[in-house]
């Protein structure tokens, strides 16, 4: 029996049967036990999960007979005869005994540290391969047909980090790899999808700028500049407005000289004050270092 929670909630029988989770409120608590898979889950978080602290005095039980509902439903889904129960009463909670690589998150997490891990080696071609089928199994966002509340919530926004970290390893990957053209390409979507990320936008600016297109790593420059000035009020970080420092130096001289718009827009970022500025000093971040020696991490 298999497991899916990114996309819609879903239950994969031994014979390859696709079932819904039963009842939203039975459903949200499997997804709660299965999200901390091989973890105690205590009453209290399944109770603030199910009722956001606005729980009735009968809470404790209702409880219970969601976990009798979910027991019949997975004895339901072709769990042989003898085998031990999945879900399983523990001190203070329950707990969803499951191999790891039967829930789908679990394999994506454990597919994005492998490629962590790799990248850090140096492996970038092994590294590539497990993100590629990390991102295979993100259909969507987790739980789409599931009640979700401040417990689940947490566990969510967690996992989605994790996905736009295996997205920005997989654009530094390809930048050791020499993959210019499939990184320019996913950036120009990922600054779409994620306006908000410096990341993505400098390491698209790199991109550009390192493949000659300085023209457009400068209006690259210019569209993430107006988005953060427009929504949050802030410049760029210090990285970037040194990475746009670095694309000014190495254009060719504009017929408008100085004045033009690019360097007119470079000086009016230098006059706003500091503060405003997303982060300041430090070397560049280093997702910025297109195609950047690699240098294996050694193991304390």
């Amino acid at each position: 029996m298999r497991f899916r929670l990114i996309g819609p909630f879903e239950i994969v029988t031994e014979d390859g049967v696709v079932r819904r989770a039963g009842t939203p409120k039975v459903s949200q608590t499997l997804a709660l036990l299965l999200i901390r898979a091989n973890e105690i889950v205590t009453t209290d978080s399944l109770i603030r999960e199910l009722w956001q602290g606005d729980a009735p005095r009968s809470a404790l039980n209702t409880v219970q007979t969601y976990i009798h509902h979910a027991r019949k439903l997975l004895a339901q889904e072709g769990r042989p005869a003898g085998c031990d129960p999945l879900l399983t009463l523990r001190p203070g909670g329950y707990t969803m005994r499951v191999d790891p690589e039967a829930v789908d998150i679990k394999v994506f997490e454990g597919l994005v540290a492998q490629a962590r891990d790799d990248v850090r080696a140096c492996r970038h071609e092994s590294a590539e391969a497990a993100l590629d089928r990390a991102l295979d199994i993100w259909r969507g966002p987790l739980l789409v047909n599931v009640p979700t509340g401040d417990v689940l919530s947490s566990r969510i926004a967690r996992l989605e980090e994790i996905r736009v970290r295996a997205l920005e390893l997989r654009i530094e990957v390809w930048a050791a790899l020499g993959r210019q053209r499939d990184a320019i390409a996913e950036l120009r979507v990922l600054v779409h999808e994620y306006p908000l990320n410096e990341s993505f936008h400098g390491q698209l600016i790199a991109a550009l700028h390192q493949a000659g297109r300085r023209a457009e790593a400068l209006q690259a420059y210019r569209q993430m500049h107006r988005i953060l000035w427009d929504e949050l009020g802030l410049d760029p970080s210090w990285e970037i407005q040194r990475l746009h420092q670095e694309v000014l130096a190495a254009s060719p001289a504009s017929p408008q000289g100085a004045g033009g718009p690019a360097r007119r827009a470079a000086a009016g970022a230098s006059r706003r004050p500091p503060q405003r500025t997303a982060s300041m000093g430090g070397p560049p971040p280093a997702g910025l270092a297109w195609r950047r020696p690699c240098r294996p991490e050694l193991a304390p």
